[in-house]
């Protein structure tokens, strides 16, 4: 079982950068994938970027590419997104989600889910 709460969401203005957290708790966070996924209003949740339980394997939605940063901390049972040159069209809660077993972009993969963060980027 993991249990996780994002956090670091707010305002930014275009072109600025927000730290988003994800804080877990549970056994099993070592051995789980993590990811990102987000859902703006009137829109289906999309998936951001995801990593995998040994860091070294990440992918990335291509709208997000080169812009965002997904990394862990396993000490610390946390992952972080990163987001950079922050757009408009990013503005959405921002969801942590986690799975056993390797990373994955489909939603429906991902067991464990955290109640979401805000973030708005202002034009």
């Amino acid at each position: 079982q993991v249990q996780l709460v994002e956090s670091g969401g707010g305002l930014v203005q275009a072109g600025g950068s927000l730290r988003l957290s994800c804080a877990a708790s549970g056994r099993t966070f070592s051995n789980s994938a993590m990811a990102w996924f987000r859902q703006a209003p009137g829109k289906e949740r999309e998936f951001v970027a995801a990593i995998s339980w040994t860091g070294g394997d990440t992918r990335y939605a291509d709208s997000v590419k080169g812009r965002f940063t997904i990394s862990r901390d396993v000490a610390k049972k946390a992952v972080y997104l990163q987001m950079n040159s922050l757009k408009p069209e990013d503005t959405a809660v921002y969801y942590c989600a986690a799975r056993e077993g390797f990373r994955s972009t489909t939603e429906r993969m991902y067991a464990y889910w955290g109640q979401g963060t805000q973030v708005t980027v202002s034009s």
